[in-house]
């Protein structure tokens, strides 16, 4: 596969995931374009049953109170993020792909206990706005706030992988979308990008393992087909 092919990745890669890109054959750069900043929190843990994370980044903040905490059943948003709480001694009850897939879990199953939701302070509303909806007792705890990097990428990157909206649109700030192809993590990353490009491929598990699984099946085929359409 040609080494022409430069893929751009919006957050820094692990020694092992960058190097599945380059035996691939492609050039990479990989930026952090987001960055995270804990907040100060307090809970009153004992009023409540469960907890709800969406992101590894909250369970990172709160493993700081997690003795305060480690009795209560888990519900999550994404595999990473169960795999980060059972390995800190959390039990997670059930774990969904997204946040509408969780939202469901709780009307089926869990929908009379009450609620600490450790957070982002740029959270989707998607579980906040069900909560209230549904009346459910629940206090959003907000552990860690995103803020933006602002860097200009000089070289014209072929391949996009965005992480997060928040990933989006801190590329965005200092760089343009044209024609190159963009892998999104999750439906919630794709639709931050709807606007701009229909060149879009979503990962099939919200991992960053799969969206670099997509970038290798998927310009192989194109490959495989430029082969075909010159023989």
């Amino acid at each position: 596969m040609s080494a022409s092919i430069r893929v751009l990745s919006t957050k820094k890669l692990q020694s092992n995931q960058k190097q599945y890109l380059l035996n691939a054959g492609f050039a990479v750069i990989d930026a952090d374009f987001i960055s995270i900043e804990p907040l100060p929190f307090s809970v009153e843990a004992s009023s409540y049953d469960m907890l709800i994370f969406s992101s590894q980044n909250a369970v990172e903040q709160v493993l700081c109170i997690q003795e305060e905490i480690k009795d209560k059943a888990v519900l999550c948003v994404g595999e990473k993020t169960k795999k980060m709480l059972v390995e800190h001694g959390f039990t997670v009850v059930a774990q969904a792909l997204s946040a509408e897939e969780l939202i469901g879990c709780i009307e089926d199953k869990y929908f009379a206990n009450r609620f600490i939701f450790f957070c982002g302070k740029q959270k989707l509303d998607t579980i906040p706005h069900f909560l209230k909806t549904k009346k459910i007792q629940h206090t959003l705890v907000e552990v860690y706030e995103t803020h933006t990097n602002s860097l200009t990428i000089l070289s014209k990157a072929d391949v996009l992988l965005f992480f997060s909206p928040s990933g989006v649109k801190s590329f965005l700030k200092n760089n343009k979308i044209t024609d190159e192809t963009c892998f999104c993590i999750g439906q919630t990353t794709a639709k931050a990008l709807e606007h701009l490009t229909n060149k879009i491929i979503i990962a099939s598990q919200p991992s960053v393992e799969n969206v670099i699984v997509q970038v290798i099946n998927y310009l192989g085929c194109q490959a495989s087909k430029g082969q075909n359409g010159n023989a």
